[in-house]
């Protein structure tokens, strides 16, 4: 292992990054970059002890110091060496470090990597545990307080998205496609919220794992399924978009041929979207647990969100223009033109909602605005499943109406109830 030698990164601050910035903390880079560097080191010394050596070639053999690889040197001579090029570890200097061929293998490191070279602090402006360790134990404290925000958020979501659909299901009234397009977005916010879940449960329920190397089909399986999520998520939200948009175009001519066409965008997309992700992981990237968001290959999840939600733009721009036309038009009555107010107000609000922030950080490399990032991502983006209920169903007029007229129903028949039964009381 990298961490069993004289350790040159003792004078370092700990590297024991915050799990729930693991795929994007610069420590975890520093880790793996490192475990990268003595893989290909140990590789080099495999080949090397494979080949006998000939007489009079003593020396020092190829060695990992844990920072660098210091080839084979005959015996009595030394080598210099610059400084490591680890980026979030040691800043950009001209100090040479020393090693000597003796008698009894290689010295050590003169000077020492923290005398020669410029050290670099592991925190930035962006770092949010950083931000937190001026007093000790703070920045675990500030993840613990996001952890039960974020927890609150989807446990709210998901109870709301439960109520939603159930209500949905229940009153005969409410099927039909617009409501069954719905039902299917509920269910990609339920299941996102469930990935975020069994992703804690497996990723960071024990704390003893070293979060930045763990690498089990366990946690890859739910890195997959949370992706998927993620995707099914703005899929169906894309789903939304053009089931508006279709309506619009045919004026409220409903055509359930479509319904499965909206079923395989929403669903089958995304499956095939992280099959790719997953073989591709799989043969050119099987490294940690695949939530290293600075892989090339997250762009295979990245390039279909981005897509989306650019196509879901243009849907945004096109339902307003035609909108604001069929508003003008004089012809139009009052009735059908709250009616396209009713339809489109939750939909309007809910593609600019769901897919600014997004497209904002993704200009922005990965390790910029963690912070705000971790806000977005966590705290409110937990409460989105909530929003969706409440503005699909528990505002939605059609709904109220019809919880409505079910309760006076109810109300009515439980009076009838009981007059009957004073009426065959008063009469025995």
């Amino acid at each position: 292992s990298w961490t069993q030698f004289h350790n040159p990164l003792i004078v370092l601050p700990a590297l024991s990054p915050s799990p729930k910035v693991r795929g994007t903390h610069p420590e975890c880079s520093v880790i793996l970059q490192l475990q990268k560097r003595e893989a290909e080191c140990l590789e080099r010394i495999r080949r090397e002890s494979q080949s006998p050596a000939l007489p009079g070639q003593e020396g020092c053999p190829t060695d990992w110091d844990g920072l660098s690889c210091w080839p084979a040197l005959p015996l009595g001579q030394s080598r210099a060496v610059a400084c490591p090029d680890i980026p979030n570890v040691f800043k950009k200097s001209e100090g040479l470090i020393q090693r000597n061929c003796t008698e009894w293998g290689w010295s050590l490191p003169s000077p020492p990597y923290h005398s020669s070279c410029q050290l670099e602090t592991l925190s930035s402006n962006n770092d949010t545990e950083a931000k937190a360790r001026g007093t000790p134990g703070c920045g675990d404290l500030h993840f613990v307080t996001m952890k039960v925000l974020y927890t609150c958020g989807y446990s709210t979501s998901l109870a709301a998205l439960l109520l939603a659909i159930g209500i949905f299901s229940c009153f005969r009234k409410l099927h039909c496609t617009r409501n069954s397009i719905h039902i299917h977005f509920f269910t990609s916010f339920i299941l996102r919220g469930t990935a975020v879940f069994i992703k804690d449960s497996v990723l960071f329920s024990d704390e003893s794992i070293d979060h930045c190397t763990m690498s089990t089909v366990t946690c890859k399986a739910a890195i997959s399924f949370f992706q998927y999520s993620v995707l099914a998520n703005f899929y169906w939200l894309l789903v939304e978009g053009l089931y508006l948009q279709t309506l619009l175009l045919l004026t409220f001519t409903c055509d359930r041929s479509y319904t499965w066409g909206y079923i395989l965008m929403g669903w089958g997309v995304p499956m095939v979207i992280v099959g790719v992700w997953v073989l591709t992981r799989l043969h050119y990237d099987d490294h940690g647990c695949w939530d290293d968001y600075s892989s090339l290959y997250w762009w295979v999840i990245k390039a279909p969100i981005l897509l989306a939600i650019f196509v879901n733009f243009l849907i945004f721009l096109n339902v307003t223009r035609m909108l604001a036309q069929k508003i003008r038009c004089p012809d139009l009555s009052q009735t059908h033109k709250q009616q396209y107010m009713r339809l489109t107000k939750s939909t309007l609000l809910l593609i600019p909602l769901f897919g600014v922030h997004y497209v904002v950080f993704a200009l922005f490399p990965e390790h910029v605005g963690v912070d705000a990032r971790l806000y977005f991502e966590l705290v409110l983006g937990s409460y989105q499943g909530f929003l969706v209920a409440l503005l699909y169903c528990f505002l939605n007029g059609e709904v109220q109406a019809e919880i409505r007229r079910s309760w006076g129903k109810w109300q009515r028949s439980m009076e009838s109830n009981v007059f009957n039964l004073a009426t065959q009381d008063f009469t025995a």
